[in-house]
């Protein structure tokens, strides 16, 4: 069942007409409670990675592991830090600014915040593919397999939302 409405116009369920009577401080609220969501759900898989990676240095294959191996993990760890750090920040910003009336530039910087936090993440997560594959199939594999999961992340993370945005009127 479609949601886009016959005659083409806005759909009921998009989320970027404006909300009837909504004021700038509703709005920002609004705004601001969505992208919190939305950093509590990718939040969670910088955790899953970063434990996975935990894991990784305390198996016994990891002394076999060489240089090329031993330096794809410790910059995908750091990767999965920053990351992490990044995507956080958000929540530290509201906490600091809480009560402020600095929501609107919350909000602002947040955005801009989650994006580069979805670069690291996307970073570290091919990271993580690239010594996976490494490992187990071979470093020639292991950079083709990579290099795949990189365009799709660029693909479905950046260019797609761009693709979609509506020309400013």
């Amino acid at each position: 069942m479609s949601h886009i409405p016959p005659d083409g116009g806005p759909s009921p369920f998009d989320r970027e007409t404006p909300v009837a009577r909504e004021t700038p401080a509703e709005r920002a609220d609004r705004n601001l409670i969505e992208l919190l969501q939305e950093l509590r759900v990718v939040q969670t898989g910088v955790q899953i990675v970063f434990a996975f990676l935990l894991g990784v240095a305390f198996t016994s294959q990891f002394p076999h592991l060489d240089t090329f191996e031993r330096t794809t993990y410790v910059v995908t760890l750091l990767l999965t830090v920053v990351a992490s750090a990044v995507l956080a920040t958000p929540v530290a910003l509201h906490r600091g600014l809480f009560h402020r009336g600095a929501k609107v530039r919350i909000v602002a910087l947040s955005a801009q915040l989650a994006e580069t936090g979805l670069v690291f993440l996307a970073l570290a997560l091919n990271g993580a593919v690239l010594l996976l594959m490494d490992v187990v199939l071979g470093r020639t594999a292991a950079v083709t397999v990579t290099a795949a999961t990189l365009v799709m992340f660029t693909g479905l993370w950046f260019v797609l939302p761009r693709a979609l945005r509506r020309p400013a009127a």
